[in-house]
């Protein structure tokens, strides 16, 4: 019997472990689904499927674990993808991975190649389906002799409109410490027009374009941190704007900037006397001293707030001027606002998520040697908060990864992301009967 090791039970997990529970009925394969809260694994699995308590840290009892396995798969995010790696090298056991693939395990691509593995890494949905997508139709317009002249990628997980219920149009359906530590580190890099252009982080929030996306309206867009390392992997070089970048809804980033120029994402360092500190007495910590303004009067003055701005009101709606105690015993600045924004932007039982993708190419045609837009979208919802879109698009291309893996119909060794065409091409016709499908236009006339 063929076994399977998931390390990692969490939002995206639910899709992945219900799919791969169905194929294992078929092909007679065990599951094994690892996590360090042993309820929430079992939560997540079936009578049939054997839940662990799992502990990444503890380096012999994983080793143990991807001994026994004929497939690991992490769920982790990627700064453990190299504890996973490593046991896996040394029993020589396949490896596939949902988050991006982090410099430590790059290092070991040699090691890898040199063993005759495959890891196959980035297959969830940003990164995966949006290469996996985007590839198809680059690959394609390539195929066809024309010239690529501007590629454009946005991805974004939001709240469905019929969930939608807060004026910052927006839910958790992933990772919070992620969205509120998102575009800090290096600058925003990408090409446009030939140029190099670059956005450093407390900038981010202000560089935002408008997309239109049929059947779900209007989005704004930020740019990702680095757009320049997709020229190598999907093959763009000579290509004169790539940019990829990150969706929500019109308004949110002008808000959220509010939080970046304050110096509330920090996560560099931990506040003093944070036990005994209001949400009020937080924000009030990075504004200047007056013996009579208010928390709301000095914020609006140091940032330039009109008094009808509907920035004020999301800000309220969170209740950062509330005097209510935190309720943390030590947190930095980016803990702390995560910390509210988990109870204010909590999907409820009922509420449904919703993933939005959008790809934009302009080529030159080959014939006429006139520009063509072609425009690509994507939009899933989700069933509850169990079963969200963002758990089905992160899922299933790793489920059907795995199946492909372990039936010999990729027989791929070395470390790869699904940038080629055997992998992508079998993944993206089989998602097209789970309801994820792409809707394509052209537009001859620009």
């Amino acid at each position: 019997m063929k076994k399977i090791l998931i390390i990692g039970a969490g939002r995206s997990a639910s899709s992945l472990i219900k799919y791969l529970e169905k194929a294992a009925a078929k092909y007679n394969w065990g599951i094994t689904v690892a996590d360090k809260d042993i309820k929430l694994a079992q939560s997540k699995a079936s009578e049939k499927t054997k839940a662990i308590s799992f502990n990444i840290n503890n380096e012999e009892a994983t080793g143990q674990e991807v001994k026994k396995a004929g497939l690991v798969i992490s769920m982790l995010p990627a700064r453990f993808h190299k504890k996973v790696a490593l046991p896996c090298l040394k029993y020589n056991k396949p490896l596939l991975t949902a988050s991006y693939e982090s410099k430590d395990l790059a290092d070991l691509r040699e090691e890898v190649e040199a063993k005759g593995l495959l890891f196959l890494n980035e297959l969830g949905l940003d990164p995966g389906l949006d290469h996996m997508s985007a590839m198809k139709i680059i690959d394609r317009i390539k195929g066809e002799g024309h010239k690529l002249l501007n590629f454009e990628s946005f991805t974004g997980g939001l709240v469905a409109p019929e969930s939608d219920n807060n004026p910052w149009n927006y839910k958790f359906s992933w990772n919070p410490r992620n969205v509120v530590v998102a575009g800090q580190g290096e600058p925003a890099k990408f090409i446009q027009e030939g140029k190099y252009k670059y956005i450093p982080y407390n900038r981010l929030f202000k560089r935002t374009e408008k997309i239109n996306i049929e059947g779900f309206g209007t989005f704004e867009g930020y740019a990702n941190r680095d757009s320049l390392s997709y020229i190598d992997r999907y093959n763009l070089h000579g290509t004169p704007t790539i940019y990829r970048g990150t969706l929500r809804r019109p308004g949110f980033s002008r808000a959220w900037n509010v939080f970046v120029q304050l110096g509330a994402t920090d996560d560099t360092y931990h506040l003093e006397g944070i036990e005994d500190m209001t949400y009020r007495e937080f924000i009030n910590s990075f504004l200047y001293y007056h013996p009579t303004d208010s928390v709301e009067t000095k914020l609006f003055h140091y940032l330039h707030i009109d008094q009808d701005s509907d920035v004020i009101d999301k800000l309220k709606w969170l209740g950062i001027f509330e005097d209510k105690p935190i309720g943390l015993k030590k947190a930095t600045p980016a803990q702390v606002l995560e910390h509210l924004l988990k109870q204010k932007w909590q999907l409820q039982p009922e509420d449904k998520d919703m993933i939005v993708m959008w790809h934009k190419f302009i080529y030159q045609d080959k014939t006429s040697l006139k520009p063509v837009k072609l425009t690509s979208s994507l939009a899933v919802i989700g069933e509850d908060n169990n079963h969200t879109a963002m758990s089905k698009t992160v899922g299933l291309p790793l489920g059907i990864a795995a199946k492909l893996v372990l039936t010999g119909k990729i027989q791929l060794t070395g470390m790869h992301i699904p940038t080629r065409e055997d992998i992508y091409e079998p993944i993206l016709k089989e998602l097209e009967g789970f309801g994820i499908t792409f809707r394509e236009n052209t537009y001859k006339s620009l």
